[in-house]
């Protein structure tokens, strides 16, 4: 704990809320809303960044909203924009007031404004003329006073003496009148009157929150924040799910006192956890189990004074066998925080963001916190450079329309992350939640440094010594042209891509961005040559964003931005859909989609420009992928995607013969309930990939979200990368699955697939990963979580586990038996296919360990199903 938090002093400011709300009565009883599949977001730059880079992240995520919450938040913000002095914007603290109604401002500020606070600066937040010109904007949000004040000084001294706080130092009393006179504002306007009048929405310093009955880029525009720039920015779709909803007081995000959260999901508890506020004298107002979230922040970081690391460990326990594996120090720490704090701790699915001032650290910070459970989607980022930023959101998607809109306008930024991870909850290798701390290094400026750290303040980072490209390199031909050139023109006439690609990646390493820039634009030439050419180049390329590679001291986000970008020149100069000609590819895009016709034969291949496609629905490309189809196309190439869902659904049953590759961050749900098509994911896949999945084949270049073949019967699937929460649960069947990876947890939870030797399906997991230098290694663990196989009835697992170290604690309804021959038979065919997909080899990746070739029993343990006595025992035996 802090050495200014005495337990006196917390006794204290706890004793001095206790009159606060003693004439409010809240509801016993309140309409709970369906559970919410809500989208956040949010990023943290080391260079002040305007407010229309969280708009694009909140469009790409809009239907995971519906137009009743919308908010954002945004930390270190701009003096120049609020039209401050830096000295005021620090010190000061910025309330800004939503006015439901706004004829009751003056009566909120002469009770609660002018009695109490030195108001330096006070305004109306600027908007545009007539909220009705935002389409689908149905509710005029409220006015909003932003008011930049302190306390008076006699009011402050007076407020110490009659509380007892005189322990606390000065500033941190400040707080809490700040933080009590917002409640008291709250409880007159808001929450004890039938009609909303009036309600805080922020009070910090540096910081602030705007939402409204609406969507999060709505508020973007309505108040006229394009420009507005900040170090921090959060943003939240949907409305909370449980409170009031029909107004935005009950919108995320929701402030504690320095800090902003958002929240994806529902608790289970939410009666116990506002009981548990309650016994310490904190009353939730506003209903919802986004703001009792918040109080719990507050409540165990700014009141009781507990470092971040014991905060999430409260809000999110270490359990099982994680715990187990914490050093015996940690554990009785955590042991304690949870006797005094699991009543309190929120239950069921939910992910947090928060964006803070540390005013008293001079930091700014973005933290994600994932639960124990791993219910809710999450995805952090990592960009490291002339400048770095760190993002976290639902969707990784998400992440990338944030690059791609801050890469548009400010070469610095590259519209791919160096690193992308997800969170594991509760776990002891990294606690389940990063931060994204921003310091001043000292230098005059805006600019900040930012670090990230994980849990236990491990740092996180890319590989150091690598630099993104230039985009002012000014094209010309490297001295080593004409070399490059006989070697691409002898690499297209040989019958496979691959031995020219492995050629290319080999020289990568110690070619630079000049020379390779030349190498892909002169590739994009060639490809004018005819189809031979054409096709041949496409698979190059396709080749050189699938395989990994050292790439010298260039960064690999980097290489693959210059490799998408003449890959997909090479799909546009492609004649359009329609039109008649010997070419082997026809385009199409959003624009032109009304000009859909039959393919002149059955080789033909359709490629579909993606990015302007609507997400889903009856516009979008799924859709148009259904109807060309059902003209006879089978063959697809769709590209530069940006979120979209559900490609490859809705084609129907028996497509065997259809091929769709996929380029660009896809959507949700994609492959769900295929039966015979082939989908190649050129990249990392988000979540639901291949749901209820009945026949085919699915390679993924990457890693995969949560709930991998949720409830699949069958089909064919590799992973190059990892998965996240959850894959195959509930599976029947047949699948058989390669996951070259590691999964996070509650892999083939509920497994019913039968005998694996008898025709029924399994898991590979093969625990390695390549290292930034293209090179395979295995990972610390083959599967970190506590849940293997749980309760699986059928199937089995085979894990590369050369060192025996997993254990039977991890599961819950399995065994580990010895790998028979029968066993290897059946996996060997597909790590073969795996092998041929990835460069994988067998022998020396797979069975090779510490420079020693192995046995495949030596190598690979099966888990396989038994039967629990608690299910077979017959009563009375």
């Amino acid at each position: 704990m802090k050495d200014y938090l005495s337990p006196s002093a917390i006794q204290h400011i706890l004793l001095s809320r206790s009159k606060l709300a003693q004439a409010y009565k809240p509801p016993t009883a309140y309409k709970a809303e369906e559970e919410g599949g809500c989208g956040v977001t949010g990023f943290a730059c080391s260079i002040p960044v305007s407010g229309r880079h969280i708009f694009t992240p909140s469009i790409q995520m809009h239907n995971r909203g519906n137009g009743k919450g919308g908010g954002i938040a945004a930390v270190g913000l701009s003096p120049e924009g609020l039209r401050v002095s830096p000295s005021l914007l620090e010190e000061a603290y910025l309330i800004q007031i939503a006015y439901i109604d706004a004829h009751i401002r003056k009566a909120v500020e002469t009770e609660c404004i002018s009695p109490f606070l030195e108001v330096a600066k006070a305004e109306k937040i600027p908007t545009i003329d007539d909220y009705k010109m935002i389409a689908g904007l149905e509710s005029k949000p409220p006015d909003v006073w932003r008011y930049f004040a302190r306390v008076k000084e006699k009011v402050l001294q007076q407020f110490i003496e009659e509380h007892h706080l005189e322990e606390l130092p000065t500033p941190r009393a400040e707080d809490e009148f700040i933080h009590q006179n917002s409640f008291k504002l709250n409880l007159k306007f808001y929450a004890s009157l039938g009609e909303k009048k009036a309600f805080v929405l922020s009070h910090g310093r540096n910081m602030m929150i705007l939402k409204i009955v609406g969507y999060a880029e709505q508020v973007v525009r309505y108040y006229q924040l394009d420009d507005f720039q900040a170090h921090i920015w959060i943003a939240h779709q949907r409305y909370p799910t449980k409170g009031r909803v029909w107004h935005p007081g009950g919108a995320h995000p929701f402030c504690g006192m320095h800090e902003a959260l958002v929240h994806n999901g529902d608790f289970a508890n939410y009666y116990s956890v506002s009981e548990y506020l309650k016994q310490r004298n904190i009353y939730p107002l506003f209903l919802t189990d986004t703001e009792v979230s918040i109080l719990l922040f507050d409540l165990l970081h700014r009141v009781y004074g507990y470092p971040l690391e014991y905060v999430i460990e409260a809000l999110a326990p270490t359990t099982e066998m994680d715990f187990d594996l914490l050093p015996s120090a940690k554990q009785e720490i955590y042991r304690a925080i949870q006797a005094s704090h699991i009543h309190g701790s929120p239950d069921g699915p939910w992910f947090f963001i928060i964006a803070r001032n540390d005013s008293y650290e001079k930091k700014l910070q973005l933290i994600g916190i994932t639960d124990t459970a791993m219910l809710r989607p999450q995805v952090f980022a990592l960009q490291e450079g002339k400048v770095q930023i760190g993002l976290i959101c639902s969707e990784k998607q998400a992440i990338d329309a944030t690059l791609h809109s801050l890469s548009s306008e400010d070469t610095r930024f590259c519209p791919i992350a160096d690193k992308y991870w997800n969170a594991r909850g509760g776990s002891y290798t990294d606690g389940g939640a990063f931060l994204f701390t921003l310091k001043h290094n000292g230098d005059k400026g805006n600019q900040m440094c930012l670090t990230c750290t994980d849990k236990f303040g491990r740092t996180i980072s890319t590989l150091q010594g690598k630099t993104h490209w230039d985009k002012s390199i000014t094209l010309t031909a490297p001295a080593s042209a004409s070399s490059i050139m006989t070697m691409v023109d002898e690499g297209l006439y040989q019958k496979y891509s691959t031995l020219l690609s492995r050629t290319l990646s080999d020289h990568l390493s110690t070619w630079d961005y000049h020379t390779i820039l030349w190498c892909c634009a002169s590739l994009v030439e060639k490809a004018h040559a005819g189809n031979n050419h054409k096709a041949k180049i496409i698979e190059l390329l396709t080749l050189l964003i699938d395989h990994r590679y050292d790439t010298g001291t260039k960064k690999r986000s980097s290489i693959l931005q210059i490799v998408h970008e003449h890959l997909y020149k090479v799909f546009h100069s492609t004649p359009p859909c329609g039109t008649e000609g010997i070419d082997l590819y026809r385009f199409i895009d959003y624009h032109t989609s009304t000009t859909l016709a039959p393919p002149q034969n059955s080789g033909q291949i359709l490629i579909i420009h993606a990015k302007d496609f609507p997400p889903e629905g009856d516009h979008s490309d799924a859709r148009l992928m259904v109807d060309a189809y059902q003209m006879g196309w089978k063959q697809f190439i769709a590209f530069d995607y940006r979120g979209q869902r559900f490609c490859g659904c809705g084609l129907g049953p028996d497509t065997k013969g259809v091929r769709i590759d996929v380029y660009g961050s896809s959507g949700d749900y994609l492959g769900s309930a295929i039966d015979g098509m082939e989908l190649y994911v050129h990249g990392t896949a988000q979540d639901q990939l291949g749901q209820i999945m009945k026949s085919g084949k699915m390679v993924v270049y990457g890693d995969v979200g949560q709930t991998l073949m949720y409830g699949a019967k069958g089909g064919e699937v590799y992973i190059m990368g990892n998965a996240a929460g959850r894959p195959l649960i509930n599976a029947v069947g047949c699948p058989r699955v390669v996951i070259n990876g590691t999964c996070l947890d509650y892999l083939a939870e509920s497994f019913m697939a039968g005998d694996p030797l008898q025709g029924g399906g399994f898991v590979v997991l093969n625990g390695i990963e390549f290292d930034e230098k293209g090179t395979l290694r295995e990972q610390p663990i083959p599967y970190p979580g506590s849940n293997l196989f749980s309760l699986a009835s059928g199937g089995a697992i085979y894990v590369r586990d050369p060192y025996q170290k997993l254990m039977a604690e991890q599961l819950n309804g399995g065994e580990f038996v010895s790998l028979t021959p029968d066993d290897w038979n059946l996996i060997l065919p597909y790590l073969k296919e795996n092998e041929r997909l990835f460069d994988i080899s067998i022998e020396r990746d797979l069975l090779t360990t510490r420079g020693k070739l192995k046995e495949p029993q030596e190598i690979y343990r099966k888990v396989r199903t038994v039967k629990l006595d608690v299910l077979t025992e017959v009563e009375g035996e």
